[in-house]
């Protein structure tokens, strides 16, 4: 073991590993890679951006404060993160890959792994808050604060252990034949438990779902009103959104699993399917948002600010400002609502 972990500074072994799995090795940075790039990391500037002015609405508005939207604000954070993670992939790729050390290669990796799971557990715990809503379970009694937090904290410590495994011990160097051909460092146990988590995690969240909509459709009217369904309709298309865009890179690393090496040359695109995956994390602000009228105004509220700074600017300078309209709603859902604060917690007219 101890000669495992004094391979992490060798800087020839990442290369070694990338010629055993990869049939062409070339790294060179040609235009149509420098665009790719360059496009990845404008996408992830927009997903850090889009997802910092939800956690900011969710902070600054007490209104937000509730275990929905803490979860929310948690799955957030999860892709705001992911996009700092995406760039840094982004930016470490390429020919810069072949100059890493393992260690850096992991912590390169197991960033993305780590939102990742931090993003599927906080699915599940949105899972979890809704059927105890509609199931009227008082789950967190009067320390609930605490208890969420509790909760979102032991999703990031467990997200960490899963990412971090690899680095401490559950990979692939010094056995050559047991590596990854998508992650040559990562072992295909390691790569084939942590996906199976993942789907496990998943099926169970979608079974709940199922139950949920079996409980509403046949409740009284009180639980199964419009506005129930409308909060339903929105958590189910984030976790729908997550599924379509993660489910061909879980697809394509399963398929690593079971192919020999050098056996399946789409494993080579594998980096197309990931890129897919991170549409993910620049769409669930837009899902929040879209369904939300408060949640859209208080996000919207810093470009306010910003607009009217620059209106006053240019009054100063002689041009015209801009006058703000005021914001109106869009979405069918909002029109002539007003949710419930319990069991389902919609404050005003806000559909999340």
């Amino acid at each position: 073991m101890g000669n495992v972990y004094s391979e992490y500074l060798s800087p020839s072994k990442v290369k070694e590993h990338y010629n055993y799995t990869k049939e062409n090795l070339d790294t060179t940075e040609t235009p149509s890679r420098q665009v790719a790039s360059a496009l990845i990391v404008i996408l992830c500037c927009a997903i850090v951006v889009e997802n910092l002015l939800v956690l900011i609405a969710v902070a600054r508005n007490s209104k937000f404060h509730s275990a929905m939207y803490l979860f929310l604000g948690n799955l957030a954070a999860s892709d705001l993160l992911a996009g700092v993670a995406f760039i840094a992939n982004t930016l470490l790729s390429g020919s810069v890959t072949l100059g890493l050390t393992p260690v850096q290669w992991f912590a390169r990796e197991g960033s993305a792994f780590i939102t990742l799971s931090a993003s599927v557990f906080s699915l599940l715990a949105i899972a979890i808050e809704r059927h105890v809503a509609i199931a009227k379970v008082k789950l967190y009694g009067s320390d609930k604060s605490c208890r969420m937090l509790l909760l979102i904290a032991a999703s990031w410590l467990i997200s960490l252990v899963l990412g971090g495994l690899p680095i401490l011990g559950w990979n692939c160097l010094g056995h050559l034949e047991a590596c990854s051909t998508v992650l040559p460092l990562y072992a295909k146990p390691y790569v084939l438990c942590v996906v199976t988590i993942f789907s496990v995690i998943l099926s169970a969240i979608v079974a709940l779902y199922i139950r949920i909509y079996c409980v509403v459709r046949s409740s009284q009217a009180d639980v199964a009103g419009p506005q129930t369904l409308a909060l339903l309709k929105t958590v189910t298309i984030v976790l729908g959104v997550f599924i379509f865009c993660w489910l061909p890179a879980f697809s394509i690393l399963l398929l690593d699993y079971a192919c020999p090496v050098r056996a399946c040359p789409v494993l080579y695109q594998a980096h197309y399917f990931f890129a897919f995956a991170t549409l993910n994390s620049l769409l669930n602000p837009v899902i929040y948002t879209w369904r939300s009228r408060d949640l859209r105004r208080e996000v919207l509220r810093p470009l306010q600010c910003w607009r009217r700074a620059a209106g006053v600017q240019g009054g100063r300078d002689g041009t015209p400002g801009h006058r703000l309209l005021p914001l109106r709603s869009s979405s069918s859902l909002e029109r002539g609502t007003h949710m419930p604060t319990s069991p389902t917690y919609l404050e005003g007219n806000t559909v999340v």
